[in-house]
């Protein structure tokens, strides 16, 4: 299948406007992709910007306190920018991604796995509807829980379902019980 393609400023090449399924994506990205990260979403190939440098800090804050918890010991990892796979027709790929060992190796055997634990970091240049149509689709992937965290307003927004959420902030301690019950933390830790 030959695709048409537009050019999009932020990626700096061409963009298919025909594919329809994740396999028809992926196999562009392998043909035309050198850089850059890209979620696929019913059509849409949407660029996913690299970390900033600001959203770093979080980033290892909360890499480097995963590693002190049971999940982590049993082989689970907490990794940033990996795909996760929603369906036919969808791909995310969260800023930081929870994968149990048994997903791990699923993917050596060249399985699609969805993340069970999202967490994305807010973009100045996401509108609301990009972000409940990215909650909507992890949970639709199976995900018992994802994080909005939003740097700016220094707030965590927790959800247990696309429509179910609690907002932390201040000094308030986070948790990601039951998934993960040791891993927990204050948010004035997260944001210092």
């Amino acid at each position: 299948m030959v695709a048409s393609a537009q050019p999009t400023e932020q990626s700096g090449i061409d963009l298919p406007q025909s594919l329809q399924t994740v396999d028809e994506f992926e196999a562009w990205q392998r043909l035309f992709v050198k850089e850059g990260s890209y979620e696929f979403v019913r059509g849409r190939v949407i660029p996913k910007p690299a970390m900033k440098q600001d959203e770093v800090f979080i980033t290892d804050f909360l890499l480097r306190l995963f590693t002190k918890t049971n999940a982590y010991a049993q082989g689970d990892s907490l990794l940033p920018e990996t795909d996760s796979y929603v369906d036919g027709v969808r791909k995310r790929i969260p800023d930081i991604t929870y994968l149990t060992a048994e997903q791990k190796q699923a993917i050596r055997r060249g399985e699609r796995v969805s993340t069970l634990f999202a967490i994305e970091l807010l973009s100045e240049s996401e509108s609301f509807e990009d972000v409940t149509d990215k909650i909507q689709d992890y949970f639709d992937a199976g995900a018992q829980l994802v994080w909005y965290i939003a740097p700016r307003q220094k707030r965590v927004y927790a959800y247990t379902s696309a429509t179910e959420s609690v907002v932390y902030k201040a000094d308030a301690t986070l948790s990601a019980a039951p998934l993960l019950p040791d891993f927990q933390f204050t948010l004035t830790n997260l944001f210092a």
